[in-house]
């Protein structure tokens, strides 16, 4: 009897002892609902992690090809559509409205709920403290979801008001009025503050175990309440990764420094000395400009290796505030790598980008002492321009890169998944990775959510528009100590001549400006920072042909398609037919 015949039989017996009925009935659903939380701590923590698992993670957004620093070769790139017309409250890549939102109603709904929790039935003091730290993250989160929505989708109506997102602090059900306008983006932002306030007041500044009953390390409203063990149960370097009152300070900064810029100071309270001391405050815990770390600049590399192998306890290196988990992958690599290595080739960095690079004697190429030869541009170089940027000739790994015309399939536009501008990404990148099939390896990786050189960034911006250059705040460092510190560990040749040589902070901020491009390149910041300073963002991507001549030829490859309204991001066009929501001008 073979197979077929037999489950034919089977089904016939299941019919004849079951009868119709009951198999036409339904089973009842293994659904759980809400009051199943006050019992089930483990449910209940889902509803907090639902916020954890909507934070951007595991790889980076690349949203850089929608700017003037890079190009992509895949034609269906939503970044390549957007920055080339195809921009508009229906095709949005940057929306963030709906995973935002729902993380907030996850969150509303903890909040809501978690005193009714029995977090934990052991341990004197443990279930406050479990209550204590779900509250903590949970009110940092929501202030972290409602700064990407104000980065994403605040705007100015067209009467000009600067608008916000309605401001949600409870959970919504069938019976909650739906139709809510839109907050003033200064009511956003003071909803930001308080929740990240509330966050700080229930977290510790770390998770690391106490190891000792006298240590002072237990904070004062929990001595003499719990056990060193309880207390590590809670608080302890278990958690490292959850949001921590440090995380918190460094997500005021962002949202201090979004609000104190140019498309946004109007409509904010928040001046640019409240976005130098939230960074400052960030920067004071880890020493100032002396406790910048030395490997900043690459942290991600293969010479960082046993570093990030010894991250799986949760650790951050000295560089990283906060971080996603490690994890053994190719993925970027097999993206980005030229086709010669069996990549993609997909991110593509412009001869703007390139350009921005200064000498490696400090000065911008444009400057007569910086001794820049066009016709050898990329010799006596800052040294971050190898380090983030292939070029012709140039070592990935073991092999030598060349786009120059005919030489390679790396050469541009030669086959689909070669170069567009002559030069590929290394920056981020496992140079150790080998995509061959018949040898591959992958390697770990991480991706920072904040690094500190962001933090730094963020206070030399701030300091010099609040005090100019040279004012130290009540930090002890300025805007040009940070620069400088930066400029120097990048590699510039020191006395910085040039840096001595800028006065005012028109000619600082310009630097600033351009010292966070170079730094922070590829990370997703350049398409955010280049709207909130209202600075050009229609800069045609330009590229670098070689020919096979040795002739150094720049050319246009790609025109940025942007109106003057697009600095700020449309709200979804369906949520407005819905909810009758003001719409950003223009959109």
């Amino acid at each position: 009897m073979n197979m077929k015949t037999k489950i034919i039989i089977l089904l016939a017996l299941v019919v004849l002892f079951t009868g119709c009925e009951d198999l036409l009935t339904p089973a009842n659903e293994n659904n759980r609902g809400l009051e199943d939380i006050y019992e089930d701590p483990a449910f209940a923590e889902g509803l907090l992690l639902n916020g954890y698992v909507r934070l951007p993670s595991g790889g980076y957004s690349f949203n850089d090809v929608a700017t003037d620093d890079a190009v992509s070769n895949n034609s269906y790139n939503g970044y390549l559509l957007m920055a080339t017309g195809k921009w508009s409250a229906l095709n949005n890549p940057v929306d963030k409205w709906t995973s935002a939102l729902a993380a907030i109603q996850y969150l509303n709904i903890i909040l809501t709920e978690t005193d009714k929790v029995e977090w934990a039935k052991t341990g004197e003091y443990t279930k406050e403290m479990f209550n204590d730290r779900i509250k903590g993250e949970s009110y940092g989160l929501r202030a972290l979801f409602m700064y990407y929505l104000l980065q994403a989708h605040g705007g100015l109506s067209a009467s000009g008001e600067l608008l916000g997102v309605p401001i949600l602090t409870e959970p919504l059900d069938g019976q909650s009025d739906f139709n809510l306008p839109r907050n003033t983006f200064e009511e956003c932002v003071k909803q930001i503050y308080n929740d990240l306030e509330l966050a700080e007041s229930y977290l510790p500044l770390d998770y690391e175990d106490v190891t000792d009953s006298t240590d002072v390390q237990i904070p004062s409203k929990y001595a003499g309440k719990t056990t060193i063990s309880d207390y590590n149960r809670v608080f302890g370097a278990y958690n490292h990764q959850r949001l921590t009152a440090r995380i918190v300070k460094g997500i005021r900064a962002q949202v201090a420094l979004l609000a104190a810029s140019p498309a946004f100071s109007e409509g904010s309270s928040v001046t640019w000395a409240d976005a130098a001391n939230a960074a400052g405050e960030v920067l004071d815990l880890i020493g100032g400009v002396s406790g910048m770390a030395s490997n900043g600049g690459y942290w991600y590399a293969k010479a960082n290796s046993s570093e990030i192998g010894g991250l799986a306890l949760g650790v951050n290196p000295p560089e990283v505030l906060w971080r996603t988990n490690v994890s053994e992958q190719s993925n970027l690599e097999e993206e980005n790598f030229p086709p010669s290595l069996y990549g993609n080739g997909r991110v593509n960095p412009t001869q703007n980008l390139v350009d921005a690079f200064p000498m490696a004697n400090g000065y911008p190429i444009t400057d007569s002492n910086s001794g820049y030869d066009a016709n050898n541009p990329y010799a006596d170089r800052d040294p971050r321009l190898n380090l983030y940027i292939v070029v012709n000739g140039s070592k990935l790994g073991n092999s030598t890169i060349y786009t120059k015309e005919g030489k390679t399939t790396d050469g541009i536009d030669n086959i689909s998944t070669s170069t567009r501008t002559g030069y590929y990404l290394r920056k981020l990148l496992r140079e150790d990775v080998n995509l061959n099939p018949t040898s591959a390896t992958s390697q770990k990786h991480y991706v920072p959510r904040i690094r500190y050189t962001e933090i730094f960034l963020t206070y030399a911006e701030a300091a010099n528009e609040a005090w100019g250059p040279d004012d130290k705040g009540s930090f002890g460092f300025s805007a040009r100590d940070v620069i400088s510190a930066i400029r120097q560990r990048a590699g510039i040749a020191q006395p910085d001549n040039f840096l001595a040589s800028v006065g005012g902070k028109d000619d600082m901020r310009k630097l600033i400006h351009n010292e966070r491009r170079l730094e922070l390149c590829f990370e997703g910041f350049r398409f955010w920072d280049l709207r909130r300073w209202k600075e050009n963002i229609t800069e045609p991507a330009k590229g670098m042909l070689v020919t096979a001549d040795d002739k150094y030829v720049i050319n246009t490859v790609e025109k940025r398609q942007y109106n003057d309204y697009m600095y700020y991001g449309p709200l979804p066009y369906s949520e407005v037919l819905k909810w009758g929501l003001t719409q950003n001008a223009g959109w």
